[in-house]
Formats: structure tokens, C-alpha cells, sequence
């Protein structure tokens, strides 16, 4: 079975905690991405900051992004994935977290990033079909 080491994009840009959401909106526009993974100064993973969450978190709030930081929108329980679980495993944590991207863990380093294009590429179409439908409920 396909692992989420084989499904992901490697080689992953992150925003640091401290870093400002308008420092996050440039690294997405750069890298022509929706998403980052924000890495703490502990040296750890945070959470994920998207560009949805730049607009309704702060910017729709009358928040300025250059004053806001990424570590600001790091709320709740981060969803990640082992490197070598398979892909039943991603697709799982995907829909049973409605999320569109999974950060990839191998131990407590970062080695990349699975998203549902990702798992399109990879997978048959049909348990890529039910995840969108689980994650669009």
C-alpha cells in the first residue's frame, strides 16, 4: 500500500511563530500555496496557517497582518501523519478531521506535507471521491 512518505511534497516551507501573517502571505504567494506549517521557536511544529485564515481570522476582523503572527492562528489540536502510514491511514485522518492537508512527521522532524492533490495523483478515484465528500460535509 502507498505511504503518505510516497504521496507527499517534500522539502516544506514553513512561517515561524513569531513571524507577521503578512510575512506568511508573501512565503504562500512565493511558493504559489494555499498553506504553511508554522514552526515554533521551540523547534516544533505548531499548526497550519492558510490563506483563509489570513482573511477571516484577521484581516476580516479589521486585524493588521503585519502585526499578527503566525503563532496567533495556531489554535486548536494539530492533525499530522507518520511518514510511513498508508494511505487508508491519511485518508482517514483527512476526513475524520475535514482537513485538505496533513503535515508528514517522521519522528519530530517535518519531511512534508499531504495534500488532497496529492492523494489524487496517487490514489483511484474513488476513495479520492469520498474523502472530498467527507470533507466537504
Amino acid at each position: 500500500m502507498t505511504t503518505a512518505r510516497e504521496m507527499m511534497t517534500p522539502d516544506v516551507t514553513c512561517v515561524g511563530e513569531n513571524e507577521s501573517l503578512a510575512d506568511a502571505a508573501r512565503k504562500m504567494a512565493d511558493l504559489n500555496v494555499g498553506s504553511l506549517p508554522i514552526w515554533g521557536a521551540d523547534d516544533t511544529l505548531k499548526g497550519m496557517v492558510t490563506d483563509r485564515d489570513i482573511v477571516t481570522q484577521a484581516i476580516a476582523k479589521g486585524r493588521d497582518p503585519k502585526e499578527v503572527t503566525a503563532g496567533e492562528l495556531a489554535q486548536g489540536k494539530l492533525v499530522t501523519i507518520g511518514a510511513d502510514d498508508d494511505a487508508a491511514e491519511v485518508l482517514r485522518a483527512m476526513a475524520d478531521h475535514r482537513v485538505r492537508r496533513l503535515p508528514v512527521i517522521d519522528g519530530n522532524r517535518l519531511v512534508g506535507i499531504v495534500a488532497v492533490a496529492d492523494v489524487a495523483r496517487a490514489l483511484p478515484d474513488r476513495p479520492v471521491g469520498d474523502l472530498i465528500d467527507a470533507i466537504s460535509a
